[in-house]
């Protein structure tokens, strides 16, 4: 008899494994060619059309890399074309998008207490903004608007706080940034897939058919390049996130998403400035921690979750052993919230339909498997909503401010 739930983790296993090959392959060959460029010096042979060339050594050989402006006097025939580490980045994530959130609606998609719709429109709205937000990026850059590069980066940043914020209003908190950094992940492989590449070829071709490119379309190819540049690392955060509750499940999730986009133009203008030998502008990286800081303080911030109590949420750092949990006040009360509204997954044997085993093996049968899963607990159900997914079982926000009040009373009790 075929297991269908195991072969179908085992998919989802074999996808995000590709996901991340081929994430790594696009990422590092673009970070590469970004120093490269930004890199290159005078060219010493003065050759006609050689705009700068790099020495440079690794694995023992050593390189000379030369950069033509438009083209050398003769096309190779073994030209090399860096396409396919995107294409293959986007579709092996647009596969996880359909395996765990398309397949998994009820649980990572749908929040009924943020929207309640079902599953079928959820993934319509989820379509239709992946191809909708393409379309408005690309109009809005080729318009007049976006011939002033600083003028389109600002717009295009405000949009992306829209954006974040429109989908935490339809979304549950884990999908709606997940949903961002798929948006702006589509843009970038579109922005390869649609303008680049096909810029790219379309000079190619003048050349060899003698004519002169025309330099508009090697203009364009560089905006949609320095956008690419600067939205690489906050995907590469807001797809991490997913694992992360204190980053999702809170309140000012969209805000922290907008911040996370202003890290990524601070961490580039780092590497930007050094390659392009201009200095260390050391101050981004004050600037970076003081965005994080901002971050951590938002995904705790007083008067952020209603459910917690008035001191607010401690950082999700508890350690000690499963008995002083257990001999807590509220432990009981707490096992009983646990057991009542957690078990039906978190068994042995799950009662929901279409799990074959509890999720990330957490076993929450007994009292004693409460206590020794106190800072999970804690971290999932009580600094923030993540669990149960989209509140299924209906878990109160007396409960949660219960879970906490009980791991609060064990840290004070230890640390006092």
């Amino acid at each position: 008899m075929i297991d269908w739930i195991m072969l179908g983790d085992w998919a989802e296993f074999a996808v995000r494994w590709l996901h991340v090959i081929t994430a790594i392959a696009w990422i590092g060959s673009s970070f590469y060619f970004i120093a490269l460029d930004l890199g290159l010096l005078p060219s010493t042979d003065r050759r006609q059309g050689v705009h700068g060339e790099a020495w440079q050594v690794h694995g023992g050989g050593f390189y000379h890399i030369r950069k033509y402006l438009v083209a050398p006097d003769r096309m190779p025939d073994d030209l090399t074309w860096f396409k396919w580490e995107s294409y293959a980045t986007w579709l092996s994530g647009f596969a996880m998008l359909v395996l765990v959130y398309y397949v998994g609606a009820e649980f990572y998609l749908v929040d009924p207490e943020v929207m309640e719709i079902p599953a079928w429109a959820a993934i319509a709205i989820s379509l239709a903004s992946l191809g909708l937000g393409w379309l408005a990026y690309d109009a809005i850059c080729k318009s007049r608007f976006g011939d002033d590069n600083s003028r389109l980066m600002i717009g295009l940043y405000l949009i992306l706080v829209v954006l974040a914020w429109g989908y935490t209003q339809v979304f549950s908190g884990r999908a709606a940034l997940l949903h961002l950094g798929a948006l702006t992940a589509t843009i970038m492989s579109a922005n390869v897939f649609l303008v680049i590449i096909p810029n790219q070829k379309i000079v190619v071709a003048d050349l060899i058919a003698g004519r002169q490119p025309d330099p508009k379309y090697g203009k364009i190819a560089k905006q949609r390049s320095t956008h690419n540049n600067y939205l690489t690392l906050p995907v590469i955060f807001l797809m991490l996130s997913n694992h992360y509750p204190l980053a999702y499940a809170t309140e000012w999730n969209w805000v922290i998403a907008s911040l996370v986009f202003l890290m990524g133009v601070t961490i580039r203008h780092y590497f930007n400035t050094m390659h392009a030998r201009r200095g260390r502008p050391n101050w981004t990286w004050a600037a970076t921690a003081a965005l994080f800081a901002a971050i951590v303080w938002l995904s705790q911030a007083p008067g952020a979750r209603p459910w917690l109590d008035a001191a607010g949420a401690e950082e999700a750092g508890l350690t000690g052993a499963a008995a002083r949990y257990a001999a807590a006040p509220g432990f009981e009360e707490v096992a009983d919230i646990v057991l009542g509204r957690c078990s039906m997954c978190h068994a042995a044997e799950p009662g929901w339909p279409g799990l074959g085993h509890p999720p990330k093996g957490v076993v929450l049968e007994t009292p004693a498997q409460v206590a020794a899963e106190a800072r999970r607990i804690y971290l999932q159900s009580g600094l923030s909503r993540a669990m149960p997914p989209a509140n299924l079982s209906y878990m109160e926000p007396a409960e949660r401010a219960a879970i906490v009040a009980w791991v609060r009373a064990a840290e004070g009790r230890a640390g006092g």
